[in-house]
């Protein structure tokens, strides 16, 4: 098999297997070997996320959705009402100053959250797009593969024609055969 996949370097890339990445090794091992590329990148992935990756994750999806933004609504509205309204003595009354401060402790906590989970989406993106060159290599390569075959078929289906047309006029051309 190792001189089947440098043959392959040779004849497909133009380049030495020594010569090429590490992903178009793989890629040319796989061909060889006649493997399957494809895998689920996404599963790979999470299966290497810790705990804490994982609540990050939870969190970022929370809080970028309508039901955080309809419930933190219905949280201020809520609030209002009480200080405004119902209670005589509100603990935190009109300008609402706690009130204030929560939202600003809110955005300070989930800000770094929701960006360490976009760093991670973007690290799954990453290996996703290397993923996709990586499988994009092999149908190209193999498409070439075929070609090559194809050609050769072609190439030995004209040398059968010339012999049958060769033998045909030797046939004409021999006088013996003619009587």
């Amino acid at each position: 098999m190792d001189e089947t996949v440098r043959e392959l370097a040779e004849r497909l890339l133009s380049r030495g297997y020594e010569d090429l990445p590490e992903r178009e090794q793989r890629v040319l091992r796989r061909i060889a070997s006649r493997a399957a590329i494809s895998r689920n990148v996404n599963e790979s992935f999470h299966e290497r996320l810790t705990m804490g990756q994982r609540i990050a994750d939870r969190v970022a999806a929370f809080g970028g959705s309508w039901t955080f933004i309809l419930l933190f609504a219905c949280v201020i509205l809520g609030w209002v009402g009480v200080n405004a309204w119902l209670l005589t003595v509100p603990p935190d009354p009109y300008p609402f100053v706690f009130l204030n401060l929560i939202p600003s402790m809110l955005a300070a906590v989930q800000a770094p959250v929701i960006m360490m989970s976009q760093n991670r989406q973007a690290a799954k993106d990453r290996l996703a797009a290397a993923h996709d060159y990586e499988v994009n290599l092999k149908a190209e390569l193999e498409i070439m593969r075929l070609h090559e075959k194809l050609d050769a078929l072609r190439q030995h289906e004209l040398v059968e024609h010339f012999r049958t047309l060769e033998a045909r006029i030797e046939a004409m051309a021999d006088p013996r055969r003619q009587s």
